[in-house]
C-alpha cells in the first residue's frame, strides 16, 4: 500500500521544512506535534495523550495531524480499488 503513504510522506516532508523556518519555540513544537501525529497515523497509533497536559496549540496541531495522516491514509486506500488493473503505477 504504498500509494496512499505518499501524500503522508509528502505532508512530514512539509512539516519537516517548516520546523527550519519556526519563528520561535512554541512554532517549532507545533510543527513536531503534526508531524508526529501524521507518523502516528501511519503506524496506526494515537499518542495523544502525551500532549494532552501541554500547550493547547501543540496539542490541536498533533490532533490534526493525526487526523489528516488518517484521512489521506483512507483516501488513498479507496482509490487504490477504484483503479484498473492495468493502471496502477
Amino acid at each position: 500500500m504504498a500509494y496512499p503513504t505518499n501524500s503522508v510522506m509528502a505532508r512530514i516532508l512539509w512539516c519537516r521544512r517548516q520546523k527550519r523556518r519556526a519563528s520561535g519555540q512554541l512554532d517549532l513544537e507545533e510543527w513536531a506535534a503534526e508531524e508526529e501525529g501524521l507518523r502516528d497515523a501511519l503506524r496506526n497509533q494515537d499518542h495523544s495523550h502525551q500532549y494532552q497536559g501541554g500547550q493547547p496549540e501543540v496539542f490541536i496541531r498533533y490532533a490534526i495531524g493525526l487526523q489528516d495522516g488518517r484521512v489521506l491514509l483512507r483516501t488513498g486506500a479507496v482509490g487504490l480499488q477504484f483503479r484498473s488493473p492495468g493502471r496502477l503505477h
